[in-house]
């Protein structure tokens, strides 16, 4: 479908953003890359009458890392994310998760602000920055604030953002034994099932494991009985079969044409199975 008309303005500000969105109301909405609200356009599951232009905002495109902490601006595109040394060196799994979002075009023009604030249930990142103790900022006119990424994503399509808000950037502790691993569906390259992985191990010994799951239920969630299982353990043998059980979580799967129920708690045993041998290795 093609979309239909609307206006278009650029911010070459926050503030300037803040205040166009003021004037159009219910009207407005911010956009940055367009590889989430462009396409609910053109199937009219959003129709803002003024598109505010957001791209053109300075500083918050820059990744960067001070006391162990990774800040990532929220027009960072994905393509940067994946290839940029810090997050390579102190978050790994963040930018094998970064280099599997969709195809070459979308990398080089989605942006981590954008995608998680869309929070497609299908989309990478949402699971890996649960699993990595990601913090999303937030700021609007009334000020900024900061909110953990397993306390962002509510719901399908339903995020903590309040009206008005943008996503300034996203912070990640380093985590260096990390993981990303995803069953794509073939033809939109969206996760089926995507599961993040942060493991901490002594003497062959899990000291802990955070994990993340996207794709699988209608939001991205923590798999907390699933880190239970594998805590005190070396990842092997029964404790790694109860962690695999356990990993719905007691979340609804989905079940579509892409896959059944079923099928989705049986690839996430297994995404969770490689994302743990992956982290394992890194340390």
């Amino acid at each position: 479908m093609i979309a239909y008309k609307f206006d278009y303005k650029v911010a070459n500000s926050i503030e300037e953003a803040f205040s166009m969105l003021s004037n159009a109301g219910d009207a407005g909405s911010f956009i940055s890359g367009g590889h989430s609200l462009v396409p609910a356009m053109k199937l009219r599951l959003a129709e803002p009458e003024i598109l505010i232009d957001i791209s053109k905002i300075p500083g918050m495109s820059n990744v960067s890392i001070d006391d162990e902490v990774i800040n990532i601006g929220g027009l960072v595109t994905h393509a940067e994310v994946a290839s940029s040394d810090i997050v390579k060196n102190a978050c790994p799994g963040l930018a094998e998760c970064a280099g599997v979002i969709g195809d070459a075009q979308v990398r080089n023009k989605g942006t981590i602000g954008g995608n998680v604030a869309h929070a497609d249930p299908g989309s990478d990142y949402p699971g890996a920055l649960i699993a990595f103790g990601a913090k999303i900022c937030l700021s609007s006119s009334n000020g900024s604030r900061e909110i953990t990424a397993q306390e962002f994503f509510t719901g399908l399509f339903e995020t903590a953002k309040e009206e008005g808000e943008i996503v300034t950037a996203v912070k990640i502790p380093a985590a260096s034994s990390s993981a990303y691993e995803k069953f794509p569906n073939p033809a939109s390259r969206y996760a089926v099932v995507g599961i993040g992985v942060s493991l901490s191990m002594v003497d062959g010994i899990c000291q802990s494991v955070t994990i993340g799951v996207t794709g699988a239920a209608d939001h991205a969630y923590r798999a907390i009985a699933s880190e239970d299982a594998l805590n005190g353990t070396d990842l092997g043998g029964d404790n790694l079969e109860k962690a695999m059980s356990a990993i719905s979580e007691s979340q609804e799967m989905m079940n579509d044409l892409v896959a059944s129920a079923e099928y989705r708690l049986h690839l996430s045993g297994i995404m969770l199975k490689r994302a743990l041998a992956k982290a394992k290795s890194r340390l």
